[in-house]
């Protein structure tokens, strides 16, 4: 059976040739760092997680296990992940955003509305969103954790995981709405 390109760039990985290093960041950087902008908000920032991702990807390549198709892709997009959350909770500002007593409720239960809204506002519809919310709603939403899953990444209760997703739903429901209106708006 014949190896696949991606088993053959991860033996040339492993054996730490640089052409091959280079070939995985022009290959990736660039999902890596819209999925990194998902969580940190800060431009500057997200370049050195990026880099703080591709560094711990160099270390621990010794680590990786090929599983088919895809595994190398999914194990550097958890690593991408992984550092960001890091670097929120390294960062402080996350802890303050997830005390649940000190939100206001928000009784609304309607699901943003996406369409009709290009990728590029939606990523900046939803960095927009407070660190505890997005962390939150991304974990969710992009990587299909559990509240549970995540309460357990974030040093948080259950149900602060849950009642961070339903905030920021609400959030992303008002400003999608602030959105579409100052578009309408534009046009008339």
């Amino acid at each position: 059976m014949e190896e696949s390109k991606e088993q053959i760039l991860v033996k040339r990985l492993l054996q730490k040739e640089e052409a091959a290093w280079k070939e995985l960041f022009g290959a990736f950087s660039g999902n890596l760092t819209y999925v990194c902008s998902r969580y940190v908000s800060e431009r500057e920032d997200v370049h050195d997680v990026l880099q703080n991702s591709f560094i711990k990807m160099f270390r621990s390549i010794e680590s990786f296990e090929y599983r088919g198709g895809g595994s190398l892709k999914a194990w550097i997009t958890r690593i991408t992940v992984n550092e960001s959350l890091k670097y929120i909770k390294q960062k402080g500002d996350f802890k303050s955003t997830v005390e649940v007593d000190d939100l206001p409720d928000l009784p609304n239960e309607e699901e943003p509305d996406f369409e009709e809204i290009p990728k590029a506002d939606i990523m900046e519809i939803i960095r927009s969103l407070p660190d505890g919310y997005r962390t939150v709603f991304n974990l969710y939403v992009f990587e299909q954790k559990s509240h549970k899953e995540i309460a357990l990444l974030l040093g948080i209760a259950e149900n602060s995981s849950a009642s961070q997703f339903h905030r920021a739903k609400g959030l992303l429901v008002q400003k999608i709405k602030e959105f579409k209106m100052s578009k309408k708006a534009q046009y008339e």
